[in-house]
């Protein structure tokens, strides 16, 4: 029944959590307790209040930008209406995290939904409690509240809460934009090499492995954003996978089809352009989990790293470990993943809308309630901002696939294990990985969590170099080089096992941009100097200007 009433166990879980507390009702009543003192040092706190002895009890957390404006500070009903809500919630995640003979993935799973009902009725989220809606209001003398009435009914027209303004934005006119050519095309990825930009380039090229749940131009926005443009300008051959848009008749396209006529037809297709036998391939989020385990599969089916057409290899944001996934979890569980192959059957695959409103659930805060405020309390247009055209921009996923995946890598987390993945008919073992791998985390990411990435480290036998960058799973990748630098970030060889965090506490953090530390390393592992290779050759000629069709599909 709960495939049907409750697909993602937000009522199981917080039904377990309230079960134990019921059994245990001391441990409730010492809770209580907690709760109890802090509201009343609240009371306390608001008689110091009139004597001018201010100080918070529970500040907002430097991330939480709900309460930035100083009004909620300087307004006494504002300031306590503020701090009874941050009290409550802070004592009630503490409450179901403590709560005792509860698994820990259940714990998580109550906090997370829990969490996300008290994130939709913050006060910031409604009108009266809302200082700046009212300030604004008040200035625009009503019009702020029949702007976001229209924009509303738009979004209501639309089924979705608007980010971004999308007018003023056409991939290939400005997006996209780096000039190449597609080389290669199949049912089901185009491959685009781009246009050398130096007299020279380094003899091994780089092909990019561009995630399949988004469109590949996050890695090539526009000429300041573009990851492409920036190796382009360093002197490497740049190649990226641009994946077609799924429909129904690819219901059936499997893990493998992605990983053997995907990534490994690419990787052939570039080795034949620019005539050497390796490549260097690089894999974004998912597309770094494919180059992973393509990595092993190769190694295993052809005896040695010097016999594999990948000479090294770069992951970006990516698991190979899904033992701890972070707040995704709250998504992926036996019924939940049912009950996703139920919705696939249907239509042969997972819309994009629907990945993404998952996603931005994972930072409601930010992604959803933040959007609710700006547009129908304030009355304030969608920003024209290129990152969220990009992520709006969404793809579907074929089912076959989609569900291995989901039960494969998040509820088995058969690839961190020895031999327990079987793809195209060969045990994977990412300790077959001897190849120099350069790992890229991020601090503030919530697909990949930091520390799961690291843990790649210490799966693989060959030498590691691990990048901790500052920002999320986006723009913590997409972080070119700026004058002054905007962001940092912590880098490092990984010489033998060790954790996460005494990693970090060991490692000097640096300002600027990770890019450039990137590009220090590939040069040396890229080998000599040599003419660029034409676009395209005789057996892959040109078929289209970048950057494709594919990328252009609905």
């Amino acid at each position: 029944m709960r495939n049907i009433f409750d697909p993602f166990g937000i009522l199981s879980s917080c039904w377990e959590v309230q079960k134990a507390w019921l059994t245990h009702p001391c441990d409730l009543k010492c809770e209580l307790t907690k709760l109890g003192t802090e509201l009343w040092a609240l009371q306390i706190w608001q008689r110091m209040y009139a004597h001018g002895m201010h100080q918070d009890l529970v500040p907002a957390q430097r991330y939480d930008e709900r309460f930035q404006d100083p009004i909620w500070t300087e307004n006494a009903y504002l300031d306590t209406l503020k701090e009874i809500y941050l009290i409550y919630i802070h004592w009630l995640e503490d409450a179901i995290y403590q709560t005792p003979e509860v698994p820990d993935k259940t714990r998580r799973k109550a906090a997370f939904w829990v969490r996300e009902v008290l994130n939709a009725v913050a006060p910031t989220n409604f009108f009266w409690t809302n200082p700046v809606a009212i300030e604004r209001f008040r200035r625009t003398e009503g019009l702020s509240l029949i702007k976001g009435w229209e924009n509303f009914l738009g979004d209501v027209a639309k089924a979705n809460i608007s980010m971004v303004d999308e007018s003023g934005f056409e991939v290939g006119q400005n997006l996209a934009t780096t000039p190449g050519a597609v080389v290669f095309r199949n049912e089901l990825v185009e491959l685009i090499q781009y246009a050398p930009a130096t007299s020279t380039v380094r003899a091994i090229p780089i092909l990019i492995v561009a995630p399949w749940i988004n469109k590949y131009y996050i890695l090539d926005l526009n000429e300041k954003k573009s990851l492409v443009r920036y190796l382009v300008d360093q002197g490497f051959t740049v190649f990226v996978t641009s994946w077609k848009n799924p429909g129904s008749d690819m219901r059936d396209v499997s893990f493998d089809d992605y990983m053997l006529n995907g990534v490994l037809q690419a990787v052939e297709v570039a080795r034949e352009i620019c005539r050497v036998p390796q490549v260097h391939l690089t894999g974004y989020c998912i597309g770094g989990t494919i180059v992973a385990a393509l990595l092993s599969w190769l190694n295993r089916k052809r005896g040695s790293e010097s016999e594999t057409p990948i000479a090294h290899a770069t992951l970006f944001t990516t698991l190979v470990d899904f033992s701890e996934a972070g707040d995704i979890e709250s998504f992926i569980d036996e019924d939940s993943v049912s009950f996703l192959e139920q919705l696939m059957d249907r239509e042969g695959y997972l819309d994009g809308k629907a990945m993404g409103a998952s996603f931005r659930t994972l930072r409601a805060n930010s992604l959803i309630w933040h959007y609710w405020v700006n547009n129908y309390l304030c009355g304030e247009s969608p920003p024209r901002f290129d990152v969220l055209y990009w992520n709006t921009d969404t793809t579907r996923l074929p089912a076959a696939m989609h569900s291995f995946y989901l039960r494969e890598f998040y509820l088995e987390n058969k690839l961190a294990q020895k031999d327990a993945l079987v793809l195209a008919d060969c045990p994977i073992d990412l300790a077959q990985i001897t190849q120099p791998l350069y790992l890229v985390g991020t601090e503030q990411d919530h697909i990949t969590p930091w520390k799961s990435t690291f843990r790649t480290c210490n799966l693989v036998n060959g030498p590691v170099r691990y990048v901790l960058a500052t920002s999320g799973h986006i723009l913590g990748v997409i972080n070119p080089p700026v004058d002054p630098p905007k962001r940092r970030y912590w880098v490092g060889d990984v010489n033998a096992p060790i954790e996460p965090e005494a990693w970090q506490s060991q490692t000097e953090k640096i300002p600027g941009s990770w890019w450039e530390d990137w590009a220090q390393w590939l040069h040396p592992q890229c080998g000599e100097k040599q003419p660029p290779p034409n676009l395209g050759s005789g057996r892959y000629p040109r078929l289209a200007d970048a950057p494709g069709t594919y990328v252009l599909e609905n």
